[in-house]
């Protein structure tokens, strides 16, 4: 039998610029529906998408537009690990065709 709690998307985006944010910052979450929106989204403007229950549920816990806690650090630079080195592929991908 399925579980139907497992089949709920849920969603958290984060944003972060290393040149001016002191931690990254939740910029948007859901479950449901509106889960998939975020996700459908990301897609849609190319933006990494990193699937991570465990790190979905912490994140969901914050409000919107804070500061990520010190406490959570390490598990949010895993995934600004991953975005760079998706970033890095795509740049060298689009060097490579040109």
């Amino acid at each position: 039998m399925t579980n139907r709690k497992s089949l709920i998307k849920s969603a958290v985006s984060i944003k972060y610029k290393a040149n001016s944010d002191k931690a990254p910052r939740v910029t948007a979450k859901g479950k449901g529906m509106l889960g998939e929106k975020i996700v459908a989204l990301a897609k849609e403007h190319g933006i990494p998408i990193k699937e991570d229950p465990d790190l979905v549920q912490i994140l969901s816990q914050m409000d919107i537009d804070k500061e990520i806690p010190p406490a959570i650090y390490h598990v949010v630079a895993e995934l600004l690990a991953f975005i760079y080195r998706i970033n890095q592929e795509f740049t060298a991908e689009a060097i490579a065709k040109k």
